[in-house]
């Protein structure tokens, strides 16, 4: 089944891969790089070494590559690797705030601080290795290390995530992602008051070419990246409470954009600019609070909504309100179907 439905996936920049530098030396002047990087790394096939190019995980002296660009002598090429194959996802008894379940999907509230699936650096611990246990059967589509995963969130996001349990399901739920046809809402706590009420925010997103572990707006190497967001709440204290709707499903896309415009999200480790974070989290207060799909067998659209983290709620009851946004209730009063 199609590669290209799970190559579409978010990548996830907490399972960063093995990366192996080389230096060219003049035998391997005037080469092309994809034939050069298959002579020197025999773990990979010519045409996995051309979708490493392609993907920008092959670079020389740090930038971005076609396949047929002649190498120069003392350019230093990096190739990031695959994990490694040691890594297993086992079964293991972590709780989970399961919202919805039935024969083909599940739908969790997941914590903040929990990583999705085992990469490299988080063997386990994770939430596949949690549906592992409480499930018997998930879709193998995603491989060994993400058994029924459409979709990610990042550790230090909280909120809803479905995830397939058999292949038809994926199918179905990775092709409706693909089609922008998923209904995806969080709510976040930005620093700065935002001037205007709603808005769009159209930027391609894609790896940083300064730092792999980040990403960035770029036009290199990048892929579209649409966000909505409107204005919920302002506060004295500087911070602005904003509901996003996604329109795409880019790695860190919110985060990015918002640091973009000026407005990153409080608590942002990576892109907060912050030495030190005031709310002492774990991380970015940022929370999927919306999920809405047709449901792969019974065709019905399914939404679920999931209330903020206590956390995040006495962080907002600690702040003095500025001026009313264009919504003064709070947006998921408690976990619900709709």
């Amino acid at each position: 089944m199609t590669p290209d439905i799970i190559n579409d996936l978010p990548e996830n920049l907490d399972d960063e891969p093995e990366t192996v530098v080389l230096k060219v030396d003049e035998n391997g002047a005037g080469q092309r790089i994809d034939a050069w990087c298959a002579e020197r790394e025999p773990r990979l096939s010519r045409s996995r070494i051309k979708q490493l190019i392609e993907n920008g995980d092959i670079l020389a002296d740090g930038k971005a590559v076609r396949p047929s660009r002649k190498l120069k002598a003392g350019e230093d090429i990096s190739i990031a690797l695959s994990l490694p194959s040691e890594i297993e996802a086992k079964p293991e008894n972590i709780p989970l705030d399961i919202v919805y379940e039935d024969s083909d999907v599940i739908v969790v509230n997941k914590p903040q601080g929990l990583v999705v699936h085992p990469a490299h650096g988080t063997p386990d611990g994770t939430l596949v290795n949690a549906l592992l246990y409480h499930i018997d059967d998930l879709s193998g589509i995603g491989g060994e290390l993400r058994p029924g995963i459409v979709h990610r969130i990042d550790k230090d996001t909280s909120g809803l995530l479905m995830a397939a349990k058999n292949d038809i399901a994926h199918q179905s739920l990775s092709k409706q992602l693909k089609a922008h046809s998923v209904t995806r809402e969080y709510l976040a706590l930005v620093k700065g008051i935002m001037p205007d009420n709603s808005g769009r925010i159209d930027m391609p997103v894609g790896r940083d070419p300064k730092n792999r572990k980040r990403m960035a707006v770029t036009d290199k190497n990048s892929k579209e990246a649409v966000t909505h967001f409107e204005v919920l709440e302002r506060y004295a204290e500087g911070y602005t409470l904003c509901r996003f709707r996604l329109e795409t499903g880019r790695t860190h896309q919110i985060r990015v954009h918002m640091k973009q415009i000026g407005n990153p999200l409080a608590g942002d480790p990576m892109y907060g600019g912050d030495r030190k974070n005031p709310f002492h989290t774990e991380g970015q207060l940022l929370h999927a609070g919306k999920l809405g799909f047709i449901h792969p067998v019974t065709g019905k659209y399914l939404e679920f909504t999931a209330p903020l983290p206590d956390y995040f709620t006495r962080i907002l009851e600690s702040l003095t309100p500025l001026s009313k946004g264009t919504d003064s209730e709070s947006p998921y009063p408690e976990s619900q179907e709709d």
